[in-house]
């Protein structure tokens, strides 16, 4: 065989070879060599795994050269003009809404960055399910935002592409694509037969074919057209497809592929149409198949009901039943593959969609013909695609992947309106939803629960609640938002009424049954279900339709939908047997058919001009209509009355997304809008009558006091009758389908929202609900919602309040807004939680006060309406009708008589309401104003309808039937009518009735009967007035007559009256002098005086019945038994006031003791004063420190045996050790090229020192020459409060015992000071004894220097004595080891044996001097401003002082290396010193100062005298000027050098030339000189820098600045431990005024006098030989090396404050880089990326992959860079947070938008920029470690972050 031969062979020959042949014009021969290797090659008996096959395809195709060459130049001739870049998942990419036509349209971040999108509303998105670049198409974007590469059109000039470089593509992909084909039938296991599918094995191992499938679409357009040719060419599938005749393998392999075609359930039509319609094996066909159904042969087919038991719990299901809508049979006989394409395309179905393979099917989409191809292989198989869905475990990842593929391909308009008109998408796409939904159906239990015939979806089941149709639903959406397709289906009457029945399957889902028993065991969340059911399945449908109904031309299409919408209506109503009445206590939220015939309505008479009674049913259908929506608003309330209180909080939340935001344009505006429709249309009695009928009020409308309710708990009656005047006031007063344009809608909405609470933009945009099409954002109305908000709103930035908590930039109404906008019924409507109202109204009464427009409780107040469309005049007439205003008439008469349940929101309702009808007048009523008649209205209350004339109508008698035992109740027959009272005899005539059910049920009979006859005329049957009463209850009413004589006027002035307490509160003349202007704002009396004066300037009658009533007008009389009530209501209100008084004394005391704590809380003065001093025997005893206990109160001196202790917190920090020279903070790198070298910070330079020092000196001495803890020093704080520390223990045990969740550990020892609740770890005991104000202590003393220096000695010698075992000294040891445990080890272990004493001696002083340190860093890094600082308070020092000075008593400092000897003798034999066999001590010119210091001060016996302290910083401030003056002659040049050491030499003998710093400059230069070692080194260095000459006076600045950092430390140990004030200074000063508070200078001074640093000198023993015995140790140094000692011997002590990284302004520049940036540890791009704002390191949070011993990075990050303090920049999500040593907290983000909002979690994707402050206070918060106290949540991290 020749193929063996080749395949041994070299593969780039071979191709070369093949190649050529190929070429030639006979190439038969090539042809067959090729096709037997690759037959060879290209088996699929091979283990897929294998890659020989695919290193021979590459070999193949590049014809014998590299692949990648050939690659490179294939790739220059793509002639591609798009982008086409396909992301997955999680992918950051862009959207800009001023380019994109289509609202799917989206950028690669490269093709964003290089398009200029400046001023353009972008924003940068996180891909959920993938997506394409569309740069470059024209059909999705605008031109103007192409990226320049896709801008220029390059396809157009690039050369055509020579033959033979593709040719071997040609013949060797088609074989490749067979290949894995075949893999892909072989691997492909039916889900029925194998328990576990291995499908992600066989896609694993194909993993690298289909990759490189990948990388040749990557070639572009060249080689894509090949691809493509080969994938849609039938002829070579029809060759391939089925194998060789004699190739067994490839049968048995063709045979799975057809086995799996049969099984997925779509069988072919000849097949079905043989047989009936049975559904196959998996339940499957269904709906599929009805479009099938009427084959040849059987056109009555689809007629048949299929009937199909699903086997689910449910029972019998039915299947719809489809009108013969057999569009095209091929719908079912399609899957027949004819290309590769298609059968590509069935396999990636198969396997649940691997990313892979759509990876590399979108890929090609920049192809035209491929495009165009793919999509209608995609139609063609999108029945299977959503029965392979339903069926999926996976069903997430897979609607993903659908979503990811179709939306490339819906979007496009062209591309959509070619498959709709050739392969059926819209009939498809209704079919398979259908069909998808039938697989969920269950019997509807609404209103007729045995008989009814109607099936709903059952929310419960898994396609609705994981919205597994989701996919299926948002491609018809995008479809639906093409005018051509969406007019399609306009027009397709068929396909309407198939989409309505699929509607009705949503009628009526999740009802709801009151519970009247029992609370509901199982509160089921199926609701979440239903309501995004009925938003995205039938909502976002309608919305995409209605948008194309806009204009007069698309009339037609609204009628047909308003059409059907009425017929399915229509079967709905038979279809549940609804009669008139709705079932009781029942409610469903879901009435899509209402909705969608509301929104068509609304749309016909707003956009279209149609008549809205042309589109109206009969008068019966309507009011069947209104009845479920009213229903719902009656359940509203009743949810809100806590009716529904039994069935668990999800009705709650039922009734909140029924209203919310996202919700309320498709649910309870349509719902509103439409009882808005029915009641201008129905009769207004029925109509309200019907209202109070089901809001279960009726029963409470009665002129008698007391009455029996049948429904409602009588603290049910109050809420549902406000619900029910509430609801009436909405429906007349709202416009929003009613008449207002968009531009009002958007304002009215924006008003409501801005009213309840002041918003972020984000916020509002996503409260304002959008306008119809989901996906486009746009804000309806030609106004933009950024005017309308600048128009009604003022900005407020964001503002940062001292507690730390920080703001939100938000907008807040404008005051005219408030003044004239302010509308409290649309609040009402728009409330979620009914506190927002509260709220609006609160805020309100806030702007009336502030701008002293309205003093007391304001009313909501009236606002005027815009006016109506004529089409809706009718619903004025509900304002009018007699109903109304005997309700009306009712409720002011029991308001003014204070019956029970009657409240102010009662009565502001039915003011508005009464208000609303004289500002709406009937305008046909031709009506005099002269009283009409008697004889024709004798049985009515009122003489006609109009609100007018019905005002001032007396009213004389009422016959009520009352409670046997109502006050009402006469016991002897009235006079007047003695007899014919109780037997009703004439007393008809001015006694009036009235019930309402009996009105209604009239009204109701007379529409239904049509009977237009005088049956208004007819007189009430009597049986009316009877009430109804519950079986069971003995009926005890009696029927009674009341004398009113009032009318509606005359009770409104009465109220009048009642509201202001006064008598004859409105003189008779009072409407002449009337200033209307003050009516708009105010409380009821305001509401009343409006409407008289509306309505006498409405009508001259009422003006004068107005003068009249208030001529004459009298207290009210309620009926006879008049004294008690009267007196009850005036007790009422005297109790009330009473109470109020109290209630104000209490809070009056409450507020003064408050005050008094915090005054007392905050001025804790800082505890030194209240520092202990001991002070030995003898001295007399002064009165000692008290200290006052926060948890026992008792308040006394600390003692041994009951020490008090200091609540403090102790925490490991780094701060000084990020210190570095530079004032300036580094920069964070934003590029590969920039860096961060911490070498320059002083821990580092710290650790270098120690480290060279204990190569060559003693251990024990390095480790008291230097301070260690710049890194991982403790640090102690305090809130200042004290407490017994027995006290303390007590506490923790009941903390310990305490379950509640704290954000602490009790175990840890952490606890919050029980009384200002700031966190804390440890009690730091003070020492018994008294103040510091001892004044011997204090004394300066005139003894001589010498002598104080011996004195000083013999103190060291003392040994410390042990303290007696005590509490106290129990207590001390155990704080020692608190400090110990609050750092880690490393950071205390620095000695070359850890644990030696030597080692601990170290930490102990380190504590002290960090904390003097960070106190300097905290007081700005000098002590100019003198005084307690802020840090001060939180000081304490002194306590800490002692506890240390007391563990250090422990070790005494062996007298022959005490460092004080050589301090202050010269020592006298030199020779002595050779007895050291081991090394040599550090030198004093290497020693750190400073902890000198606080060595000496801790070791010496405390309290130490104040004139001991001077002296030893005497002593030692001569060392620091020495070495300065080393330190300074380092940085000379050789000659300046020479120069200084002979001028200095020359002063030598002057008087006073020891204190001269030229003399002793020179003696240390020429002492130095000798070993020339020092001052070699540098020679070449020095000679750069030093340009400048250096003279005195620079020296002196050197000199000062080098001595300060001392003097600071010294002075400010000073105030801790002598009370010493620090004056504040000059920064020019500062080193004068310290030596003369630390008495080194006399304060006699002038300040003329420039100070000499020389000057404060004072020398024990002669100055010149003590520098040379300095010296001498240094030059003494024989083996270190010149370098080393010059290291050692320059210390600068400056550093600059502490800082974090400079961030740039820009977040973008931050996450473009570090986003995709991999980490240096594990090298992958990690999930959560984050970064160290201190170091800048670069970390993953939470990554598995950086774990150590189970620690995640971020927590080791913070371990090692901040000794447990982290502050992490969270790169995808710009928030920071902070991590202290076991809790973390989200600290909040320091980049805001244009809008000052954060922007967690990049959910927006607006720019964001700096916030300067906020990073000004993370920083601060950093500096002065107080992120425990300011932040509030902090949680555990269990070392997961």
């Amino acid at each position: 065989m020749m193929a063996a031969s080749l395949l041994r062979r070299d593969k780039k020959a071979t191709a070369a070879r093949l190649m050529a042949d190929l070429n030639r014009t006979d190439n038969s021969s090539g042809v067959r060599q090729l096709q037997e290797l690759l037959d060879a090659v290209l088996n699929p008996e091979k283990p897929a795994a294998d890659t020989e096959a695919l290193e021979w395809c590459k070999c193949l195709v590049a014809g014998g050269d590299g692949f990648e060459e050939f690659r490179a130049t294939v790739r220059s001739y793509d002639n591609a003009t798009l982008c086409g870049l396909v992301w997955t998942a999680n992918f950051v990419a862009y959207r800009c809404r001023t380019c994109g036509i289509s609202p799917c349209m989206s950028l690669c971040a490269e093709c964003f960055n290089n398009g200029d999108h400046t001023g353009h509303d972008f924003n940068m998105f996180r891909s959920q399910a993938g997506g394409a670049c569309d740069c470059g198409d024209g059909n999705v974007m605008r031109e103007s935002g192409f990226c320049r590469r896709h801008r220029l059109r390059t396809g157009e000039n690039v050369p055509s592409i020579p033959r033979d470089l593709l040719m071997m593509s040609e013949m060797v992909l088609p074989r490749f694509i067979l290949c894995i084909i075949q893999y892909l039938r072989d691997g492909y296991v039916e889900p029925d037969t194998s328990t576990e599918r291995d499908l992600q094995k066989v896609l694993q191992q194909l993993e690298p074919q289909i990759s490189f499938l990948e990388e040749l679409t990557k070639m572009g357009g060249a080689m894509r057209t090949v691809l493509t040719k080969i994938l849609t060419n039938q002829q070579t599938f029809k060759e391939l497809s089925m194998g060789q005749e004699e190739n067994l393998y490839a049968k048995k392999n063709y045979d799975k592929y057809l086995s799996a075609l049969k099984n997925s359930g779509l069988v072919s039509v000849d097949e079905k149409a043989q047989g009936d319609v049975t559904v196959g094996a998996e339940g499957g066909a269904g709906a599929m198949a009805l479009l099938g159904t009427t084959g040849p042969g059987s056109p009555d087919e689809s007629s048949k009901e299929d009937d199909q038991d699903g086997g689910q719990s449910v029972g019998q299901r039915k299947r719809v039943k489809l009108s013969s809508s057999t569009k095209d049979p091929c719908i079912i006989e399609s899957l027949k593959h004819k290309c590769f394409l298609e059968e590509l395309l069935f396999w990636t179905i198969k396997y649940e969609f691997p990313q892979k393979m759509v990876t590399f099917l979108l890929n090609m989409l920049p192809d035209q013909d491929y495009k165009i191809t793919f999509t209608k292989t995609f139609v063609q198989h999108y029945a299977f695609i959503m029965k392979t869905l339903m069926k999926s475990h996976e069903s997430d990842t897979m609607s993903n992947r659908i979503v990811h593929i179709s939306v490339q391909l819906f979007s496009n308009e062209e591309l959509a309106r070619h498959v709709t008109e050739e392969c059926q998408l819209l009939d498809i796409m209704v079919t398979v939803l259908l069909y998808m939904m039938e697989s969920c159906l269950i019997k509807s239990e609404l209103q007729d629960e045995e008989n009814s015939r109607h099936v709903v979806v059952n929310c419960s089941e898994a396609l609705l609640k994981n919205n597994t149709y989701w996919p299926l639903v948002s491609d018809f959406i995008n479809i639906l938002s093409h005018q051509s397709v969406a007019k399609k289906f306009l027009e397709d009457h068929s396909l309407l009424m198939l989409w309505m029945s699929f509607v009705s399957f949503f009628q009526g889902m999740n009802l709801n049954k009151r519970e009247l028993n029992e609370h509901v065991e199982f509160e089921s969340q199926t609701y979440y279900a239903a309501f995004a059911a009925e938003l995205e399945a039938c909502a976002q449908p309608m919305w995409g339709l209605l948008t194309h109904c806009k204009v007069k031309e698309t009339q037609e299409y609204t009628k047909t939908v308003v059409r059907y919408c009425l017929e399915t209506l229509q079967i709905w109503f038979d279809a549940i047997g609804f009669v008139d009445e709705p079932a009781p206590n029942q409610v469903t939220f879901h009435l899509p058919l209402h909705r969608y015939y509301a929104m068509f309505l609304s749309k016909a008479v707003k956009c279209q001009g149609l008549d809205l009674d042309s589109l109206l049913p009969d008068q019966e259908m309507l009011m069947k209509i209104m009845v479920h929506p009213l229903q719902i608003q009656a359940c509203l309330s009743e949810i809100h009355s806590n009716m529904w209180v039994r069935n668990g909080l999800q009705i709650k939340g039922q009734a909140m997304t029924y209203v919310q935001s996202h919700f309320c344009n498709s649910m309870i505006d349509p719902d509103i809008y439409l009882l808005q429709v029915c009641a201008s249309r129905l009769d207004p009695d029925y109509f309200i009558s019907s209202v109070f009928e089901r809001f279960k009020v009726v029963d409470l409308l009665t002129m008698a006091s007391q009455h029996q309710n049948a429904v409602l708990d009588s603290e049910q009656e109050r809420p549902m009758l406000e619900g029910a005047l509430t609801f009436l006031v909405i429906l007349t007063s709202l416009r929003i389908h009613l008449g207002m344009t968009d531009d009002e809608i958007l304002r009215a909405e924006m008003v409501s929202q801005l009213c309840m609470n002041d918003r972020t933009h984000s916020a509002l945009l996503d409260l304002i609900p959008e306008n119809p099409n989901p996906k486009s954002g746009i804000v309806p109305g030609s106004c933009s919602f950024e005017d309308m908000l600048s128009a009604v709103a003022d900005f407020k930035a964001p503002v940062f309040e001292p507690g730390g908590s920080m703001q939100q930039g938000m907008y807040t109404p404008k005051a005219e807004v408030w003044e004239k906008e302010f509308d409290p019924i649309m609040v009402v409507l728009r409330t979620v939680y009914r506190r927002d109202v509260q709220s609006a109204m609160d805020r309100y009464s806030a702007f009336l006060k502030q701008f002293g427009i309205h003093t007391g409780n304001p009313w909501p107040p009236y606002k005027e309406r815009t006016p109506l469309h004529p089409c809706y005049k009718g619903l004025i007439r509900l304002l009018h009708c007699k109903t109304l205003h005997i309700v009306i008439f009712t409720l002011l008469y029991k308001i003014w008589m204070d019956h029970p349940n009657m409240s102010e929101h009662v009565l502001c309702m039915v003011l508005y309401l009464i208000e609303l009808g004289l500002d709406n007048q009937v305008q046909d009523n031709k009506e005099d104003e002269e009283p009409c008649i008697e004889e024709h209205c004798h049985d009515s209350w009122f003489p006609g309808t109009n609100l007018l004339s019905n005002l001032h109508h007396v009213i004389n008698f009422v016959r009520v039937r009352v409670p046997e035992t109502a006050p009402e109740v006469k016991r002897e027959a009235p006079p007047s009518t003695s007899t014919e009272a109780s037997s009703y005899g004439q007393n008809l005539r001015e006694a009036q009735v009235f019930s309402l059910v009996a009105e209604r049920r009239r009204k109701f009979q007379e529409i239904i009967n049509r009977s237009s006859t005088e049956a208004a005329q007819v007189v009430r049957p009597k049986s009316s007035s009877t009430r109804w009463v519950p079986p069971g209850t003995p009926p005890q009413l009696v029927t009674e007559i009341l004398e009113i004589r009032e009318s509606m006027l005359s009770l409104l002035i009465k109220l009048h009256q009642k509201l202001s307490s006064k008598h004859n509160s409105l003189s008779a003349s009072w409407l002449e002098d009337m200033d209307t202007s003050r009516h708009a704002h105010g409380d009821g009396i305001t509401a009343i005086e409006r409407i008289l004066t509306k309505a006498a300037t409405r009508s001259c009658q009422i003006k004068r019945s107005i003068q009249d009533i208030c001529g004459k007008v009298c207290p009210p009389v309620p009926p006879k038994k008049n004294s008690p009530t009267d007196k009850k209501a005036m007790d009422k209100e005297e109790r009330r006031l009473r109470a109020r008084e109290r209630q104000q004394k209490l809070l009056a005391e409450f507020a003064s003791r408050q005050k008094s704590f915090m005054e007392t809380a905050m001025d804790v003065e800082s505890p030194d004063t209240e520092a202990a001093m001991d002070l030995g025997a003898s001295e007399m005893m002064e009165s000692e420190v008290l200290y006052d206990c926060v948890i026992c109160g008792q308040s006394g001196p600390s003692t041994e045996d009951r020490p008090t202790g200091l609540v403090v917190l102790l925490q490991a920090s780094s701060v000084l050790g990020h210190r570095s020279k530079n004032k300036e903070p580094k920069n964070l790198p934003t590029s590969d090229e920039e860096h961060i070298y911490p070498a320059d910070t002083c821990g580092v330079a710290h650790d270098v020192r120690l480290t060279l020092m204990q190569q060559f000196f003693k251990d024990s001495s390095c480790l008291q020459s230097v301070s260690i803890g710049w890194d991982g020093g403790v640090y102690v704080q305090t809130c200042g409060h004290t407490l017994h520390i027995d006290c303390h223990k007590s506490y923790m045990e009941s903390l310990r015992n305490d379950q509640v969740l704290q954000g602490f550990s009790v175990d840890k020892g952490e606890f919050t000071c029980p009384l200002c609740r700031q966190f804390a770890n440890s009690v730091l005991p003070c020492r018994p004894g008294r103040g510091t104000e001892a004044g011997a202590w204090h004394t300066h003393t005139n003894k001589k220097a010498c002598l104080l220096v011996k004195e000083v000695e013999d103190l060291q010698e003392k040994l410390g004595l042990f303290p007696t075992e005590s509490n106290l000294s129990k207590e001390m040891e155990l704080v020692i080891k608190d400090i110990k445990n609050t750092t880690q080890k490393k950071y205390m272990d620095y000695g070359k044996n850890p644990g030696s004493p030597d080692n601990d001696f170290l930490f102990m002083y380190s504590v002290a001097r960090t904390n003097l340190e960070l106190e300097l860093v905290h007081r700005g890094g000098n002590l100019c401003s003198g005084g307690a600082s802020a840090a001060a308070k939180r000081s304490c020092l002194n306590q800490l002082f002692h506890v240390l000075a007391m563990h250090m008593r422990l070790y005494s400092i062996d007298s022959a290396y005490n460092p004080w000897t050589k301090l202050t003798q010269v020592a006298q034999n030199k020779e002595a010193d050779g007895f050291d066999e081991e090394r040599p001590e550090v030198p004093m010119l290497f020693r750190d100062v400073p902890s000198l210091l606080i060595i000496f001060v801790l070791t010496m016996p405390q309290p130490l005298r104040k004139e001991h302290f001077t002296c030893v910083v005497r002593m030692l401030y001569n060392l620091q000027f020495t070495q300065a003056l080393t330190a300074l002659s380092t940085r000379f040049s050789s000659e300046e050098r020479q120069a200084w050491s002979n001028s200095g030499a020359l002063k030598k003998n002057a008087a006073n030339s020891e204190k001269s710093f030229e003399t002793l400059l020179s003696h240390v230069i020429s002492e130095l000189s000798q070993d020339k070692s020092v001052y070699k080194v540098n020679i070449e260095e020095t000679t750069m820098l030093s340009s400048s000459v250096w003279s005195p006076q620079s020296i002196e600045f050197s000199l000062q600045q080098f001595c300060l950092p001392f003097l600071r430390l010294s002075c400010l140990l000073q105030h801790h431990l002598y009370g010493d004030n620090l004056t504040g200074c000059l920064a020019e000063e500062e080193f004068s005024s310290l030596a003369v508070c630390l008495g080194l200078q006399p304060s006699a001074l002038q300040p003329s006098n420039t100070v000499h640093s020389a000057s404060c000198l004072e020398w024990p023993v002669g100055a010149f030989d003590l520098v040379t015995q300095w010296c001498a140790e240094v030059t003494g140094l024989s083996q270190l090396h010149a370098e080393q000692s010059l290291t050692l011997l320059v210390q600068d002590p400056q550093w600059a404050a502490p800082r974090l990284l400079q961030l740039p302004d820009n977040y973008n520049i931050i996450f473009q880089y570090y986003h995709r940036k991999a980490c240096t540890a594990c090298k992958k791009v990690p999930k959560d990326p984050a970064l160290c704002l201190v170091c800048g390191a670069f970390v993953c949070l939470k990554g598995v992959c950086c774990k150590q011993q189970g620690i995640c990075e971020c927590v080791l990050h913070s371990q090692h860079c901040g000794a447990a303090t982290g502050i992490f920049l969270l790169i995808n999500a710009s928030v920071i947070i902070i991590i202290r040593g076991h809790r973390f907290c989200l600290w909040g983000s320091v980049y805001l938008d244009a809008h000052g909002e954060e922007d967690r979690d990049l959910r927006r994707g607006k720019p964001l920029f700096l916030c300067e402050e906020r990073y000004r206070v993370l920083e601060q918060q950093w500096v002065s470690h107080t992120f425990d106290h300011i932040n509030k949540r902090w949680g555990p991290h269990y070392n997961g972050l």
